[in-house]
């Protein structure tokens, strides 16, 4: 017999309620349920950060917990990263200018952590955002491109400010 409870969380600005089992990890949540398949799932024991999404502004790795844990919150996905339908994120533009990304499936997770510390950090040395990034794995990249990309990114925002 399985445990359904229903679940009412704000992702990307817009409100979501669905009924779902008391077992479904948000990741699962946001993918199937919600159809934004742009957060990733890739160990599922929170080690690589594919799956990381911002949980009322702080980076959290969606595996590793329940929809119903995320109960009024506020979720952003990459997917609501974006300013608008034909403006991206500076971050994101970043990426594609500092050729940030290659595969893409840890992209999703390194926009969203590099969208909270460069909230919190708007002027980071290289070794501050090689350790901002520690916890997010990329096979394909050698990193450079993404700290080249996020130092870009401060110095674009910071302009904006």
């Amino acid at each position: 017999m399985s445990d359904r409870r229903s679940v009412t969380v704000s992702v990307n600005g817009k409100t979501y309620t669905r009924e779902v089992e008391t077992r479904l990890t948000l990741a699962d949540f946001i993918r199937h349920e919600l159809m934004l398949t742009g957060t990733h799932l890739g160990c599922e024991h929170g080690v690589c950060g594919a799956c990381t999404i911002l949980l009322d502004g702080q980076s959290a790795r969606s595996c590793l917990m329940l929809a119903v844990q995320a109960e009024g919150r506020e979720i952003t996905t990459v997917e609501g990263i974006a300013r608008g339908e034909d403006e991206l994120h500076p971050l994101q533009q970043a990426f594609m200018d500092n050729h940030g990304l290659q595969c893409g499936f840890c992209t999703p997770g390194m926009l969203t952590t590099l969208i909270e510390f460069l909230r919190d950090n708007p002027d980071p040395t290289e070794r501050e955002v090689r350790v901002a990034i520690s916890g997010n794995l990329c096979r394909c990249t050698g990193y450079q491109g993404i700290v080249a990309a996020a130092l870009d990114a401060a110095e674009r925002l910071r302009k904006e400010a």
